[in-house]
């Protein structure tokens, strides 16, 4: 009995002891839909977001998407007709569905890829992604934390990143470059809501 006592013991500190190894953004991003904390891991004090290094292992996938070709089948190639896959910050699904709303700290982030559209033997023409091209970064803020900055505002902070430099946006300014694209989904917090099942009831 002893014994058992003390490899539970042992295990369990042998888990406290190995919390600190996992990566920092990681541990931030868990609370990010709650109650904001998380936005730091993407956002420094200056306002400038960057994309979070663990996204996809500790991240919610909300859905993927794209535009077709304008003729013939499939997904176009080039931005903005690329598949898109997305990803939100732990505790999104569960607060959008509760209240139809992103909570303030809510991090998404949009990968886009190259589409390829081929013939494939007995299903038909397919699309899929191929190679990634950058990333869409919001940060939901409806307290205006940074009323200055031209990438922040409409409750969130936007910023796109080619694949080369996920540290450095190479957006300016969100009303010339983001925002046409979400003016028809402004009723839902400016985020195309449809395109993504696990936000639905």
């Amino acid at each position: 009995m002893d014994n058992r006592l003390t490899a539970i013991k042992v295990i369990g500190l042998a888990g406290l002891i190995s919390l600190p190894l996992l990566p920092l953004c990681w541990q931030s991003g868990m609370t990010a839909a709650n109650n904001g904390s998380g936005s730091e891991s993407v956002v420094d004090a200056n306002g400038e977001l960057h994309v979070p290094a663990e996204y996809r292992t500790a991240y919610e996938f909300l859905g993927s998407w794209s535009l077709a070709n304008d003729q013939g089948y499939g997904a176009q190639r080039w931005l903005p007709k690329a598949i898109q896959v997305v990803y939100a910050s732990p505790g999104t699904i569960a607060a959008y569905r509760k209240d139809g709303h992103f909570p303030d700290g809510t991090v998404l982030v949009k990968e886009n890829f190259e589409a390829t559209t081929e013939a494939m033997k007995k299903v038909g023409t397919v699309s899929h992604a191929q190679k990634l091209t950058g990333w869409f970064v919001m940060v939901r803020d409806t307290k205006d934390s940074h009323p200055s900055h031209k990438l922040w505002g409409e409750g969130w902070g936007w910023s796109y990143f080619d694949v080369a430099n996920p540290l450095k946006t190479t957006s300016t300014d969100f009303k010339k470059d983001c925002l046409e694209c979400h003016t028809p989904v402004q009723a839902s917090d400016w985020i195309h809501v449809d395109a993504y099942p696990p936000l639905r009831p």
